[in-house]
């Protein structure tokens, strides 16, 4: 047995969240993928069952009073709130990030036009998801803005009097660097605009404070970390003191004070269900508040301890174990810098990784050179960590 093999077994018999692994289905492959798809929760099989054979089955449209239907979108967002630092009544769930952060860049245009109608210009984490980009880019079509990609480090030096919206990334999706949230929001504030953070890669992975810190919007998706299944809803944060004056630019008959008045004339509801839309995806959503039990009796501070260590566990062994110059690391070294992933850089990342999952280990690859691992604390163990790297070692060898 390897010094790192000990290593692990003594991480793995001190680890407080190791019990949570039997809330997920999983087999001996090591999954650390979970940055793109979570586990599914022991639990969601037997609630959509029941959501499809009794609910919609048997009740039909009583479902939607008797069977809570109807109010899901606010209650499954209280369920994610204090995940990400919110209290209650501040998060609607519904619709995809991309839709979601369509409302919130136009809906902060819109909140930071009463400061100064000169604020022509949407700023845009440079390195952020490509969809981001694409809305930020038809939000500025509509508000009669301009895009102006600019990397989060250079964020404070360019904000002024015309920046109207910032967009960025909590978390980088390529090389997992965690971006300031604090002080970035601070310097937003500072020039008078209004912030809008992109929570994918954070949430469920580490605290975000989001009240604390005062942001003003934010979107996050829920089949990461959050274990909501393919294609679960995402959800919308609106501070509580804007949400009088959040404007969506999607208003719909869910969103309406009176929903069922059918009125010709659009008057929002109050609180965060004015960032509804539509009529609910009960099915998926449903399956995301079966999911979110995981994480009774658990707290944002522990899977945060527990990610950094696994995280600092891997790319210990990988200095071990793999040969010199066969891979690099993107991801920040520093605790403070570092998500809840390690990137590695690494010329045939492809191929290496297409091999990695024949062989049971499994992370993604990034175009062109990018080796994705992803550090689920609720069901990712430090032995699984030290086999990851071993058989990364063994392939690139």
């Amino acid at each position: 047995m390897s010094e790192l093999t000990r290593k692990a077994e003594k991480l793995d018999a001190a680890d407080e969240l190791a019990s949570k692994r039997g809330e997920f289905v999983l087999d001996d492959v090591v999954y650390l993928d979970g940055n793109s798809l979570g586990a599914l929760p022991v639990a969601v099989p037997g609630r959509v069952e029941d959501v499809v054979r009794r609910q919609w089955g048997e009740l039909r449209i009583r479902s939607w009073t008797e069977g809570g239907w109807w109010t899901a979108p606010e209650r499954i967002g209280d369920r994610i709130a204090p995940l990400v630092g919110a209290a209650p009544g501040q998060i609607v769930v519904g619709d995809s990030t991309s839709v979601n952060v369509f409302k919130a860049v136009v809906g902060a245009v819109r909140l930071a036009r009463p400061t100064g109608p000169e604020r022509d210009e949407i700023v845009v984490d440079a390195t952020t998801f490509p969809t981001d980009g694409y809305i930020a880019e038809s939000a500025a079509r509509m508000t009669g803005c301009t895009v102006r990609p600019v990397e989060p480090s250079s964020l404070p030096d360019v904000l002024g009097e015309r920046t109207a919206a910032v967009l960025l990334n909590h978390v980088d999706y390529r090389s997992g660097r965690l971006h300031d949230l604090p002080s970035l929001t601070a310097a937003v504030h500072a020039a008078g605009a209004v912030a809008v953070w992109d929570l994918c890669h954070s949430a469920g992975a580490l605290p975000v404070g989001l009240d604390e810190h005062g942001v003003d919007l934010a979107v996050g998706c829920t089949y990461k970390y959050l274990n909501g299944g393919p294609g679960s809803p995402a959800f919308l944060y609106v501070r509580a003191d804007v949400q009088e004056r959040f404007d969506s630019p999607l208003p719909g008959w869910n969103s309406h004070a009176e929903p069922f008045g059918m009125r010709p004339s659009y008057e929002p509801a109050a609180g965060a269900m004015r960032g509804r839309v539509g009529t609910p995806d009960i099915l998926s959503m449903l399956a995301l508040e079966a999911a979110l039990e995981v994480w009774d009796g658990v707290t944002v501070d522990a899977v945060r301890a527990k990610s950094l260590a696994l995280t600092d566990f891997f790319l210990e062994c990988v200095a071990a174990y793999v040969p010199e110059g066969r891979v690099s690391c993107v991801t920040p070294l520093a605790h403070g810098e570092r998500g809840s992933q390690v990137a590695l850089r690494c010329p045939d990342a492809g191929d290496v990784m297409k091999r990695l999952i024949e062989r049971g280990v499994v992370g993604d690859f990034r175009h062109p050179d990018v080796l994705r691992f992803g550090f689920t604390p609720l069901y990712v163990g430090f032995a699984e960590v030290e086999r990851a790297a071993r058989v990364l070692a063994e392939v690139l060898a």
